[in-house]
Formats: structure tokens, sequence, C-alpha cells
């Protein structure tokens, strides 16, 4: 009333004017501000961060008021870098401080919502059915078909709790009884983001037996190049080691844009004098802060990165040979390795790596001399270097145990310096030929033809063998001729750069339309800076160069680049490759309760990317041949049939994982062999031998190899990664799509030679899926079970990035809104029903698992020259050796809510351990046994508890060396068994360390120094990878222990990438089957369709958050050149539809300037569900990004058995490509929002429902 009162007396209110009346003094209340200060007022302040794979792992204070979330606001406490480096704060971006939003929005998932025809039959069938039985009855095809159908069209249904954990229990049971637990997958990515979350869904299908899905590889984040050179996986320096550097090129990476809290490194580095360039086909963010911008044509990248390679050779090797270069190459590499040479008629092609094996006394290192490369000293005698896989693999009794080093020294101890070229005392200078793809013609990109074999003139060395004489050369001289280098050997090669020689700077302008000047100007600045810097040149690398098919090689010329001017674990140099947020730096620790490793060993994983080729029919539609891939000196008979049979041969020969796994139940086949009174390893082998069995992926459209049950958490698989959206549809789920092409059967295509074919193509593999996410996604759209999960601001959690070497907590700063639960509790829930209905069907049984030949374990000398296939007569099956390898592992299905909830006994009895070694867990078992206290009954009694989310995070913080210092000088001590010198001063400082949840929430806190990462976590240098491997000579994980120019496997020369090289991108064959065919009067125009990551979203995250559509333009945007917008007659803010045989988009068409002719642009990821209208070809509802995409698998991806070119759970194997594509672009005519449509089928199904209930 008082308020009331004073608002009636403004107008006689006491004034008093001053500034001449442009102002007046009064006295009034104040209760007006009481709004804004409410808005901003708050009781409480919890740390957080959000687990959306940006990169950023920012730490947020999360301010509350009265239970409810009001703001967020960056932190500002991280701990400092090191003395004379930027701080990492501030850190966060717009998208960050707009999250809470998702909270309260009506996008928020509130209640567990099912399919309305599912839930409606399943509790018609419950009233008189128990729970297993009643979706037994609902697997009836034509009920099946039914709710399948409805997937995408809405429909949901809200249920109890309790009802939807019982559906999603007994569907898990069912399956596993009918056709086995490892039809049964799960796909989450990217721990480090939210590594308990991960955990959970992770924990609960591992101890069923149920089969993980790779993300990384799956996602295209994976450059498969680093494994291949390196025999590791993306390990990169922290952002604050851009600061050290003299000399960055960011290459296909748009910090400013994607890297957001990290670009200031990119800006400061700039005021410290480091010299920028960017690499990008469109003027980009990063391009506006580059001294230098170089904008090759898309995907012609390779040709530019191979010239600078020439110019450094050239420069900085041969003209004028640098000593730390030198040095660098010889100690670090394979430059001076001896490869063979085979005699092709008057021409010789490089072979395989001389190995210790080929001579007498196999050069006094016996034991796996297989495995052990060879080089010569310099007095020119060969010898075998200490680092090879040989000698990591070394007996632990037998003479080569601890030589496992980089050491330049001989086995017999003898001081040795490798010799890096043969040219002044070679036996003869050899005709030597190289495959050349730059000719391939592709009507969208500029060949440059030359012959398909270039003969370069080689230095050679006679030895003799066991085999009699061969021909050898180093691996650098073998470089120097496949770049074209003149060394004064006459032939074909370059005598100047002007030349248009294959790899010389002229040459690569009729490709990639960089200036020559500019190359020669780039190479020689980056080379100049290393070698005075000693090796402080970086490139920053990411999508832009790893999203296309042949994205291995061209990563690997760039990777060239860096190993010959010695930039690779030096502060301030080497790559940094940033496509998503890969670093979970506690790994062993959170894969250990990931994986249920403290329970079962081993766990089912399987590649993403192979998984869903297969399962959603992607193979019927392949329009890639072999004839596009092979080397012009590969013997084709070797590599017959089409990229699916790839892929079955390298499942058959363990190469690659299968899930499913056998055509029979896992658990039935181990009753058999049973039964049989046979070791079940040796029943598999005789039935896969004899034909009775079979792998799954030989037949994968029969209905007992299809997946049935599908969990995902954490992302949006059908939506931003599902690359062939609209064949998921139609295969995966059985719903409406928009595919405009027809499958191999009906085009008469040639059809693969080791998978059945069978028509119809089936269409609903899957029976269930299931879906935790907080917000209605396009994946939980498709889903038939939705479970509301709690958001970042909502749970206990960890995170880590590759961007700082901090981990970082999530902390409940409120309860879970409505009914939402955290992944943690909702999987806990699953695995407490799943053992109460399993409990009188299911007991312990015993499953047979097929493992493929992992990297990091010993298995992975299996293979070391030829290619053998069991199956077509050419050796015999040999578990682990020539095939999968086989493993009963026991399941206790009744206790798996125990076993969920407790860390088990293998920890005790098997330790843990990562990259092949292994150490001790009794002291963390009895520390975790104090700290979360035991279990008092059940299966579980006496084991530590890990009932709730901080139990969870305790038990990976303390099982982590990162994290627990004690433990990582326990793995380095394991490392110096190996390697024979001492290591364990690196983590001394910090033994005794051991880090709780509670400390990261008060601070997060830089991890320790580890045996499981490859670089320092010190006060005085910045993280930056392969460092100890330079600094502390410990080889890398490769066949020569070194980093790889050369890749030895005959796949990989069958394919002609032995050496990096140019391949153009790949033609899809995706347009001219749908050009002109359904004309609406606008003219079209073949496109190629990029998908970068974007300024407005966190892939989809975001993409429906109305603060950031406010920022964008409200939709699905296309980006065109202003000259290709031009032809068409399409206009900035046009409704454009983008098709191809795979399917169709409807967006807005953005032109602009910035982008090149010949290219358009859709950035990653926009969800279909906002403000999307029909589509002029598909007749529904425009698509999503991936609507216009189909997965390609690259063969040479698919190898294993064989050194580094092994398998490894997102380590290595086919990436889900997604850039070499085209789309056709055309302006639309009506724009339809197709609310007539979707009201007549509303009307239509009331109309129904309302006959029914009158009857």
């Amino acid at each position: 009333m008082g308020q009331f009162l004073e608002r009636l007396r403004y107008f006689t209110r006491e004034r008093e004017p001053f500034a001449a009346g442009w102002g007046e003094l009064r006295t009034e209340a104040r209760q007006w501000e009481d709004g804004y200060r409410n808005r901003w007022s708050h009781d409480k302040v919890v740390r957080s961060t959000h687990g959306v794979n940006c990169t950023g792992s920012c730490g947020w204070k999360i301010h509350v008021k009265q239970g409810v979330v009001t703001w967020e606001i960056q932190q500002t406490d991280y701990p400092r870098t090191r003395e004379g480096v930027p701080n990492h704060e501030p850190r966060g971006c717009a998208r960050g401080a707009s999250y809470s939003w998702y909270l309260y929005s009506a996008n928020r998932l509130k209640y567990p919502m099912v399919r309305g025809r599912l839930i409606k039959r399943w509790r018609e069938l419950r009233q008189t059915l128990a729970p297993v039985e009643a979706w037994a009855a609902l697997m009836n095809p034509a009920e099946g078909a039914e709710y399948k159908a409805m997937r995408g069209l809405g429909g949901f249904v809200r249920a109890r709790w309790d009802e939807a954990l019982e559906l999603v229990a007994a569907a898990n049971i069912h399956t596993i009884e009918q056709y086995g637990p490892d039809r049964i997958a799960g796909f989450t990515p990217i721990p480090a983001m939210s590594m308990v979350s991960y955990a959970a869904g992770a924990r609960y299908i591992s101890l069923i037996g149920g089969s993980m899905l790779s993300f990384y590889d799956w996602y295209c984040d994976l450059p498969a190049a680093s494994p291949q050179v390196w025999g590791d996986q993306t390990d990169v320096p922290e952002s604050a080691d851009w600061f050290n550097s003299g000399f960055i090129m960011a290459w296909g990476s748009n910090v400013p844009q994607t890297r957001t809290p990290d670009a200031h490194f990119f800006t400061e580095a700039r005021y410290n004098g480091t010299r920028i360039v960017g690499v990008s086909p469109d003027y980009s963010e990063v391009a506006k802060l580059s001294d230098i911008w170089l904008h090759p044509k898309q995907g012609t990248d390779g040709a530019m990165a191979m010239a600078m390679v020439h110019v450094i050779l050239r420069e900085f090797f041969i003209d004028r040979p640098v000593p730390y270069f030198q040095d660098y190459g010889r100690r670090f590499t394979d430059l001076p390795m001896l490869v063979t040479l085979r005699r092709d008629g008057a021409r010789w092609v490089p072979d395989r790596y001389l190995r210790a094996s080929d001579f007498d006394g196999a050069l006094g290192t016996p034991e796996h001399a297989d495995w052990k490369t060879v080089g010569l000293d310099a007095d020119g005698r060969p010898v075998a270097p200490r680092g090879s896989m040989g000698f990591h693999w070394a007996d632990h009794h037998g003479a080569d145990h601890g030589k496992w080093n980089l050491d330049e020294k001989a086995v017999d101890g003898r001081d040795i310096a490798l010799s890096l070229t043969e040219i002044e005392r070679s036996d003869a200078v050899l005709d030597v030929a190289f495959p050349y793809f730059g000719g391939v013609v592709n009507e969208h990109y500029t060949a440059n033809a030359q012959d398909e074999v270039l003969l370069r003139k080689v230095p050679a060395r006679r030895l003799a063998t066991r085999a009699g004489e061969v021909m050898v050369a180093t691996v650098f001289d073998l470089l120097c001729a496949h770049h074209g280098v003149d060394r004064g050997l006459g032939g074909a090669c370059a005598k100047g750069y002007e030349d248009n020689v294959p790899y010389t700077p002229a040459w690569q302008e009729r490709i990639t339309g960089t200036p020559a000047a500019q190359v020669i100007e780039v190479a020689r600045g980056f080379a100049d800076n290393a070698e005075k810097t000693q090796g402080r040149s970086m490139v920053i690398i990411g999508s832009g160069m790893n999203h296309w098919f042949h994205q291995d090689v061209a990563y690997r010329a760039i990777i060239n680049l860096l190993m010959l001017c010695g930039t690779v674990g030096q502060s301030g140099g080497g790559w940094a490759h940033y496509t998503g947020q890969e670093a979970v730096r506690p790994e062993v620790g959170w894969s250990t309760l990931a994986f249920a490793l403290d329970w079962v060993r081993p766990p089912r994983q399987m590649a993403g990317t192979d998984f869903f080729y297969l399962h959603s029919d992607q193979w019927r539609y392949e329009t890639v041949g072999m004839a596009d891939l092979l080397s012009p000196l590969a013997d084709r008979s070797r590599q017959t049939g089409s990229l699916v049979d790839c892929s079955v041969r390298a499942q058959r020969m363990g190469w690659l994982p299968s899930a499913p796994q056998l055509d029979k139940n896992p658990l039935q086949v181990a009753r058999e062999a049973a039964a049989a009174g046979v070791d079940a390893k040796a029943y598999v082998v005789d039935a896969l031998q004899s034909g009775r069995l079979a792998l799954a992926c030989e037949d994968p459209d029969h209905p007992a190899n299809f997946p049935r049950n599908l969990f995902v958490w954490r992302s949006n698989l059908l939506g931003s990664s599902g690359k062939g959206h609209e064949y998921f549809l139609k295969h995966f789920l059985g719903t409406r799509d928009g595919l405009q092409g027809q499958d191999l059967g009906a085009q008469g295509g040639q059809k693969p030679l080791e998978v059945r074919w069978r028509d119809p193509a089936p269409e609903g593999k899957l029976d269930l899926v299931v879906t935790l996410d907080f917000r209605m996604s396009t994946t939980a759209l498709y889903s038939d079970v939705v479970l509301p999960t709690a958001s970042w601001y909502e749970k206990q959690d960890l995170s880590s990035t590759d961007m700082h070497p901090f981990i970082n907590p999530f902390t409940a700063a409120v309860d879970p809104v409505y009914e939402s639960r955290s992944d943690w509790e909702i999987y806990k829930a699953i695995a407490r029903k799943f053992s109460e209905l399993a409990t009188g069907r299911l007991g312990r049984e015993q499953d047979v698992v097929l493992r493929p030949i992992l990297h990091d374990s010993a298995g992975e000398m299996a293979q070391p020259f030829e290619v053998a296939d069991w199956k077509k007569g050419q050796c015999p099956l040999v578990p682990g050796v020539t095939g999968p390898d086989v493993v009963v592992v026991e399941r206790d299905y009744p206790a798996t809510y125990d076993r969920f909830t407790a860390l088990g006994p293998l920890l005790d009895s098997l330790g843990s351990g990562s990259h092949g070694l292994q150490w001790d867990n009794a002291p963390e078992v009895a520390a975790l046994a104090a700290l979360n206290q035991t279990v008092t009954a059940g299966p579980a009694r006496g084991r530590p508890r890990i009932d709730s989310d901080i139990d969870a995070c305790e038990t990976i913080l303390m099982l982590d060396p990162v994290s627990n210092g004690a433990l990582s000088v326990r793995g380095f001590e394991a490392l110096s068994a190996h390697t024979g010198r001492e290591h364990a001063h690196l983590a001394a400082d910090r033994a005794r360390e051991k880090f709780r949840f509670r400390d990261l929430q008060a601070q997060p806190k830089k991890a320790i120094t580890a045996p499981t990462w490859s670089g320092l976590m010190s006060e005085e240098v910045s993280y930056s990878g392969h460092y100890i491997h330079v600094h502390e000579s410990v080889p890398w994980h490769t066949l020569t222990g070194r980093q790889h120019f050369y890749l030895d496997h005959p796949w990989i020369r069958d394919y002609g990438e032995a050496f990096a090289l140019y391949r153009p991108p790949l033609d899809t064959r995706s347009v001219k089957a749908v050009l002109g065919q359904k004309p609406n009067g606008n003219p079209e125009i073949a496109l190629n369709f990029l998908t970068p990551h974007q300024k407005w979203g966190i892939h989809s995250t975001y993409t429906d958050n109305l603060i950031m559509l406010t920022l964008s333009r409200g939709g699905p945007i296309v980006w065109l050149s202003e000259v290709d917008a031009h032809k068409v007659g399409i206009a900035d803010n046009d409704w454009i539809e983008c098709f191809n045989a795979n399917g169709a988009l409807t967006a807005r068409a953005v032109v602009s300037q910035r982008v090149q002719e010949g290219m358009c642009m859709m950035y990653h990821a926009q969800e279909k569900i906002v403000n999307v209208p029909g589509s002029e070809i598909t007749g529904m509802r425009g698509g999503i990004h991936n609507s216009v995409t189909r997965i390609l698998l690259k063969p040479t991806q698919m190898i294993g058995g064989c050194a580094q070119l092994s398998w490894k759970f997102n380590y290595y194997g086919p990436v889900g490509n997604d850039r070499d594509g085209f789309v056709v672009v055309c302006k639309m005519v009506p724009i339809d929002w197709m609310d007539h449509v979707q009201r007549a089928a509303r009307e239509r199904e009331l109309g129904a429902t309302s006959a029914g209930a009158r009857t």
C-alpha cells in the first residue's frame, strides 16, 4: 500500500532542478530496483562445468536462489600456468553463459516418455503376462512394425519410472535369452566431457555382455594418421603451449570460433611475436587473425603439404643439411630404417622393412626378430637398433628385456649412429616406382595429369640375407625420390620449384590454386623458425582437414613437415589436433569403472563406423569400388569385391571387432561346447572352420544377426552424428525416410562377395531404442523410450580436456528438476530391475567373446609380413594370430546390480594398466574400501562400494596415475622395466598427492605426470604430446619404436599409401542420378557440401536454445558463395533445398563473399526440429545435415594385427568421413510448413479413436 500511495504523490513531490533544468533532484523510494536486485541475488554459488564436447571444460560459478539456478558466470581461479605464460582464464563463451536456459525451458525433458503405441500395447500385455513374456509377445513382427513406423512422428506418452525401467529391463533379458547379449549395444561419446555419465551406461552394458560402440572414429574426430605415425592417439599440447611457439599454422582449425575459451592464447602468441598462417578455403575467423591466409581449394590441402615437404627437403636437407634436423630424424624417426626393394619388371617397388629375422643369427637378437627393423651404422653394417616392437615385448627373463629404448646403441651395447642416406656408398642407383593419384579425373576438381606410376632414381645397397641378396634403401632416400627432389642422380625430378613435377610448389598450384610463391615462403619460414628455436614450430589442425575420405594421407603429409623439422615432442612445436574433447586425463581409472574391468575381462567393444555402416545397410548402396582406390602398382587379384567385403575380411582375421559376433547366441555356443565336453575356444575354431558357425557380419540382414536393443545417452546419434541419416531411418529404425537412391540390387550393380545379399532389405532392425537426455533432441524423437536425465548443474561428475591439464568437477547446484535423474542413478535403477527380472531366467552364464587383436598388447605381433585369410585356406585359424581370440567370460546376471555398485575383485588379482604396462592396485582397493565403505551383504560383500556418483568419481581418481601420485610412480617403475631407464623421477615430486572429489570442487587440479600420457605436467614446461619420447628416450608404440614416414603393410601398399601423398577428394557419385529429376522451375547447381563446426552451438546442443537462435538466423542455414548464388538466382535468406541420392534438407541461404565458389557449408549441427519447412524432393519435413551424407569406409583403416596398425577402442578403425560428397542446390518455390499434413494426420487419429470409443 505504501508503494501505491507513493505513486499517487508523484506529481506533488518536491523537486529541485539543476544543470539549467536538464536534471532534477527528488526524494523517492527505490522499490523499482527490487526486480533487478532479485534477478541477480543468490543464496549460494557452486562450481560446475559443461559436458558438451566443446573442448573447453570451463569452470563456471552457478548462482542459486531458493533452489533455482538464476545465472552463471565464468570461474576465474584456475591454477596459474607457469612463469612467463598467460593464465588459462578467462574461459567460457556465450553458449556456456546461456546453458541455464535449458533447465527450465519447454525443451526440457521432465518425465519418462514412451512411444504411445508401444506403451499402450505393453500395458495391455502386462495385464496377463510377466514382463519378459510381455516383451516377447510384443516382438511379433506385426506388433513391432506398427510402433517402429511411428518413430520420429511424435506420439510420446508419459510413463512412470518403474514402468519404463521394467520395459527396458525385460527387453534386455528377452534379447539375451533369444539372441545373445552382443545384440545389445550402447553408444555415448566423449567420456572426457562427463566421465561418470559415460561410465554409468558403459558399466551396465559391459556387465551384461553388450557391445559398447566407439565414437571417436564414428565422429571422424579420430585422425587415423596419429596411430599410423605414432602408435598413439591424439596426444596434443595444451593451449597455453601455443604461446611458446614461434610459428603456427592453423590448418583446417578455426580456433577463434570453435575453441573460444582458449582463443586468447592464439592472439597473445601474436603479441609475443609468433607468426601465424591460416589455412582455410573460406575466409574464416582464423583467417582474420593470420599474417598469411592460404586458401587452397577445399579437399586439396594434401597437395599443398606435399609441396612444402619438397621445399624443406630441398633447402634444409639437401642444399644445406641442418644438424638439428639430421640428428632428430636419425634418432626419433624411421628415416634411417631400410626398406627392401622388390623387382617389378624393369623397375623396383618399395616393399617392406628389412627385419633382423632376414639375417643369419638375426643380427644377435633372435627373440621376436620379425618385429625388429634394421638400419646401417656409420660403417655401413646392418644393425637392429633398440626401440623396435620386438624389444617392447621381450621376455622378462630374456636377453633383450630392458632394451626397449631410444638410446643410440646396438643390442650388444656398442654405440651406433644410424645412416640417413646411402647416396655416397650405394651399390646401385635404381629406378623405383611410386604411385601417383594427382591425375585422377574428377569433374569438380582440377587434376594435374602425370604418369600414374612415377619412376625416380634411388641410391640402393645390396645386402646378403638368408633369402639371398636383396636391394634396400633408407626411408630418407626413398622419401627424397618420392618428392621429386633433384639429388644429381638423373631421371625425372624437379630441377626447380617452377617445374610441374610432383610434388613441387608449381605442381600444387594447378591443383589447389595457391600461389607457389606463398607455399615456398611459408614452408621456408616454418623450417627456418624450427631450426633457430630447436623445433618450436606448430600446426594446429582440425576437422577442416580430418573429415575427408583421404584424411589420413593428407594428415601424414603435414606430420612429415613436423617430423622433418624436429618439432614433435618439443614445447611450442608439434601438431595440435583438436576436433573434440578427447583427453580423458584419468583414463585408466575411468576405463576400469566404465567397462567393468574390475568384474569381467575382456569387455565387448565395437568399431562404431563399421557397426553403423553394416547395420544401417549403407553397404547395399555403395558407389565406390576398389578400382577407385587401388594403387596402379597393386596386384588387384588380392583386393576384390567391395568395401564391405574388406570389412568382413578384417573382422574374420581378427583385425576389427564384430557386433553381433557370431550367427548364434554366444551363451548357446558356450552351452554346446560344454555339452560336447570341448574347450570353448577349440569348439569355436572347429565350428568356424567347418562352417557350422559363421560371423554375423557375413549375413547382416538375417534377423538372427540384427542388433536388437540400442542405448543412446549424452549423444544426438541419429541427428548430429548419424552419417547416412535417411539410411538409419529406413533400415535401422523402420520409419519414414527421404532416401532417393536405389540399392545395388535394384540398380543391377555389383554385389559384395563376402556378404550374403537378401531381398527385400530389412527395415526396422532395432526392437528398442532407449535415449537418456535432458532435451528432446532429434535422437529422442526417434526413440522408443526417453528417460529424463540430470543436466550438468544437477549431478556430480568429472571433466577434462586436451586444451588444459586440469581435472574439473561437475557439482549438483540444484536437485534434478521434475522427475529427471542422473545417468548414474538411471543405469543403477535399470541394473536393479534387470537383476530382479533375471532371477530364475538367467543365472551364472558362460559367454563366448571374440576379442580382436589389440594394440598395446603382445598380440599386435600377430602378422608380420603377408596377409593370410583362414577362410580361404591360406592358413589355419589360430585365435589371436590369424583370427579373433576366443575368450569365455562368466556373467552373473542376477548379481548385475550388486556388481554395478561395487568394485570387483579382478583389481586384486590382475591389477590395471595402460599401453602394455601393468601395476598392482592393492593399496588403492584398500583405500577405496576405507573411503567409500564396503558392501555389507550379497554377492559383492566386502567389496568397496560405488553406490553414488561421488563414489564413482572417487573410484576414478583413486585408480588413476594422473590423480594418484603413488600410482604414477608405480607405473613409471613398470615402464622402466621395459626401457632399462629410470623414469620414476617424473612423478616423484607428487608421489604423495591423491586427488579427492572435494578437492576439485574447491579448485581444479593439474594432472600428475603419468605413463599413460606422453607429455609432462610441469611447472616449467607446458604440456606437449610426445615430450617424454624425445626427452626420456621412451620409444613410440610403433613397429620401429620411432615416428613413421613409411608404413609397412601389404594393404597399405596395395592402396598406394606407404608414403604420404596427395589423393584428390573421392567422387561419391551422389548427384548425377538426381540432377533435373524433380525440377521445380528453378536452376540447379552441384556444390561440395561441408559441415564445419559452428559459432551458435556445440554440435546440436544450443541449436534449439532460444538465446543462441536469436544470435543466428533462428533455424537451419547453408552458406553459399556470391558467385554460385548468382548462377542459380538465390538471394540471401531465400529458402533453398540441398539434395542428392542420400536424401534432402531445407534451409535458408546465407550468401557470402567469404565462401569460395564450388562449395557450400552447413554448420554442424543444426537440429531438424527447429524452423524446418517441408521438402519438395521428399514430400516430408526437410531433413538434417546428415540427410545428404552416407558412410564410406576406407580399407586401410581396417588393418589390424600388425604393430601400431592394430585395433583398440577409439584408437584405430574406419572413420565416418563426410566431406567428399556433393549436393544439388536449388531455390525452393512454395514454402510448405506442412501444418495441414500434421493436422490431417491428427484428425484421422482422433477420428479413429472416437470411432473406437463409440463401438
